[in-house]
């Protein structure tokens, strides 16, 4: 591996970490390799560094292109493709987020919105399906979450991870303020009407 000490150690901890988060070896540091180049590489020039043969670095590269993790780009007057990582890491973690939603969550949610519409047969289904609709209830807060976290820019998002215990203790705050006032859940509830007072006056003579 024709690559200085540090950014070697990085490169082979990437590939190490790779089986972990479902990627193979050679993605895991062909994508290492990528993030932390300092210009666009060709696949050559990524075989060459990391002594891998041409074919498994072309499999990985479109590995790569599908997660949208590394992007096309042609330079003036060189035929060749080469190949560049996203730099900004909270562009890397929307693009994760995006595609993980793509390929397993989105799936699981069709899946138990079909099994909520069913009829359950008897008593053990009717407690499967209420755990599914816990789980569809559960996921599909998290999947608003994201959508939310794709609209903010990486300033925002990063602002916004660095809150951290704060968020939970404005969250402690607003329920003790709901305790004081007597409200329950988001509002507070209006009080109950007395029908006699409602009643339009009398007049007596």
């Amino acid at each position: 591996m024709n690559l200085p000490p540090l950014t070697q150690s990085f490169v082979l901890h990437f590939g190490e970490m790779g089986s972990r988060w479902g990627i193979n070896r050679t993605v895991g540091q062909i994508y290492a390799l990528l993030y932390v180049s300092a210009k666009p590489l060709n696949a050559d020039e990524v075989a060459d560094t990391l002594n891998f043969s041409r074919s498994n670095v072309s499999m990985g590269l479109k590995e790569l292109q599908s997660w949208s993790l590394v992007r096309l780009i042609h330079l003036p007057n060189d035929r060749r493709e080469y190949f560049q990582s996203p730099q900004d890491v909270w562009q890397i973690f929307r693009t994760l987020a995006m595609e993980r939603r793509k390929r397993e969550i989105d799936p699981t949610l069709s899946m138990l919105r079909d099994a909520l519409m069913e009829t359950p047969g008897g008593e053990d289904e009717r407690v499967a399906q209420e755990r599914m609709r816990q789980m569809h209830a559960f996921i599909e807060l998290m999947t608003d979450w994201l959508d939310e976290v794709q609209k903010m820019d990486s300033a925002t998002l990063a602002s916004l991870m660095k809150m951290g215990a704060k968020v939970q203790k404005l969250l402690e705050m607003k329920d003790k303020v709901k305790q004081v006032f007597g409200m329950s859940g988001t509002a507070a509830e209006p009080a109950p009407l007395d029908p006699v007072s409602t009643l339009p006056p009398t007049h007596t003579e």
